[in-house]
């Protein structure tokens, strides 16, 4: 699990170097198959079933689905990427260091005797996609980090709670792919009205 969890942290790191928008989705699809085999290790370890059908849900929807739609909006947007973030990729993976030094610190603290690793990993992954939501001004990079929070988030819950009830899982995985495809199809229209995806131009919209 440990492993999986460097794996985890390496691709959010990796995010926070790109500017292409069809590389970020490559290395979310990555990081989406790393939490599904997160969540047929712990499985496997609690020997629950309803954990392992989450992880076939993670796989339909994170690494299938999910990615298929935002990479059918790149195709659309063609030559747009993220050329003017507001942290360049230096600052943000420097930023990211620290909320991982600090997540780490605080697990340290608040956990005493206790192995932190998955915990602070996910919590850094949470943060690490905060970061990227609020430095990034493609849209498709800002949905990037939404699904990074959530996985942060369902990874801290599975490291806690060895699993979820089914149905949370099932209204938890629906909520985002809903979220996905809404948000895909705004890009879209944005990429439509405005000639891009960088979504400063919305500033316009203030009466």
């Amino acid at each position: 699990m440990n492993l999986l969890t460097v794996l985890l942290l390496f691709t959010a790191f990796l995010i926070t170097r790109v500017s292409s928008l069809r590389l970020g989705i490559q290395i979310l699809l990555v990081q989406s198959i790393a939490v599904a085999a997160a969540c047929v290790w712990s499985g496997i370890e609690a020997e629950t079933v309803h954990t392992l059908i989450a992880a076939l849900l993670t796989v339909v929807i994170k690494a299938w689905m999910i990615p298929y739609a935002l990479f059918r909006v790149v195709k659309r947007l063609r030559d747009e990427q993220e050329t003017k973030p507001i942290l360049s990729p230096n600052q943000t993976s420097l930023a990211a260091a620290l909320v991982l030094a600090v997540t780490y610190g605080v697990m340290d603290q608040a956990l005493p005797g206790v192995s932190r690793d998955i915990l602070s990993g996910a919590l850094a992954l949470f943060l690490i996609g905060l970061l990227i939501m609020i430095t990034r001004r493609q849209a498709v990079l800002q949905i990037i980090g939404l699904i990074m929070m959530e996985n942060g988030l369902y990874l801290l819950g599975l490291s806690m709670t060895k699993g979820l009830p089914l149905i949370i899982e099932f209204g938890v995985f629906f909520d985002i792919l809903v979220a996905v495809i809404v948000l895909g199809i705004l890009t879209w229209r944005l990429k439509l009205s405005f000639q891009t995806t960088d979504t400063t131009v919305l500033r316009k919209l203030k009466g």
